[in-house]
């Protein structure tokens, strides 16, 4: 799982070099991609990705991660056939997101702002940037958890992708004024219409008020997604506590977050960041951690924390 997360971040970091034109970009991404799909043979494409990205990383850490990956590389060749497949799935997969923003939104600030045309869209888009990895989480799980054993692998992983789905949506809607700015705008247009508003009217903070009605539909949609996370997290055996924990941790922390997006004055700031506070978080990794992960404790703490939300 950790070496599929650095293939994650490395494609995204691919996509988001945006001192690289968005035809390389899309071209660059398309070549990580097929690393998963051809034998070492392929490795002059990734070098050339090293060389054209490598010099614009201003995060270390992401240029260290583009410089080494032919060690994660190595390291995925020598994994099991079973692991190799069920990454091989995800990095099929989670390029879609990323291409679906060069494709979709073709500018980089306010004046080139477009949105998404319809809730499918945006269904689709939280798929393959988050949905998708539940589903591998799960099928992970199932393949290295003796005690998951048990878990109807199909109905589990549809659960996960709403999961996954939940946790996007708060993404988005924490940072929607981030992204207009950015020229994009993820909350389709239908909805804005029928509040009376365009994608441009929302770079004015004051159209906070008009904009509640479509905000609040999409929390509730991030709820019922969540709802579907703890559920999945309840499924987890007891003892698992660990596993228990990490599903845990990020429900409880979105639904923090939400309830302070759903309150906020000024969402619409781009210069706002709108997040549970540190001690917030301390509190909710004491709270589970020192009940071990005890469902009757957390499914209380969640449905108190739905109900300031929604």
């Amino acid at each position: 799982m950790g070496l599929a997360y650095l293939f994650a971040r490395a494609a995204d970091t691919i996509a988001d070099t945006d001192l690289i034109g968005r035809e390389q970009r899309l071209r660059y991404l398309q070549q990580f991609r097929a690393q998963f799909t051809t034998d070492d043979g392929q490795r002059r494409d990734l070098q050339a990705i090293q060389a054209a990205l490598v010099p614009h990383q201003a995060d270390s850490a992401e240029r260290v991660l583009l410089q080494r990956l032919d060690e994660c590389l190595t390291l995925y060749h020598e994994f099991d056939p079973g692991d190799r497949e069920r990454i091989q799935w995800l990095m099929g997969v989670l390029p879609d997101g990323m291409t679906m923003d060069l494709t979709r939104f073709h500018g980089e600030s306010a004046q080139d702002l477009t949105a998404l045309q319809t809730l499918d869209e945006l269904d689709r888009y939280i798929y393959y940037v988050a949905g998708c990895v539940g589903e591998f989480w799960t099928r992970m799980v199932c393949a290295h958890r003796p005690a998951m054993a048990p878990w109807d692998l199909k109905q589990m992983s549809a659960i996960g992708v709403r999961f996954g789905k939940g946790l996007q949506l708060t993404n988005i809607v924490k940072d929607i004024a981030r992204d207009l700015h950015r020229g994009r705008c993820y909350v389709p247009e239908p909805l804005l219409r029928e509040a009376g508003l365009t994608p441009a009217d929302l770079l004015n903070r004051n159209s906070l008020p008009k904009f509640r009605p479509v905000l609040n539909q999409l929390i509730r949609l991030a709820v019922e997604h969540l709802d579907q996370g703890w559920m999945y997290t309840m499924a987890i055996p007891r003892l698992e506590v660990r596993q228990r924990l990490a599903c845990m941790w990020p429900i409880l922390l979105a639904g923090e977050t939400l309830k302070r997006v759903a309150a906020a004055p000024d969402l619409l700031d781009p210069t706002v960041n709108v997040k549970a506070p540190r001690s917030v978080v301390y509190r909710v990794l004491a709270l589970t951690i020192f009940t071990g992960a005890c469902g009757y404790v957390g499914t209380a703490y969640w449905g108190r924390l739905r109900k300031q939300i929604i």
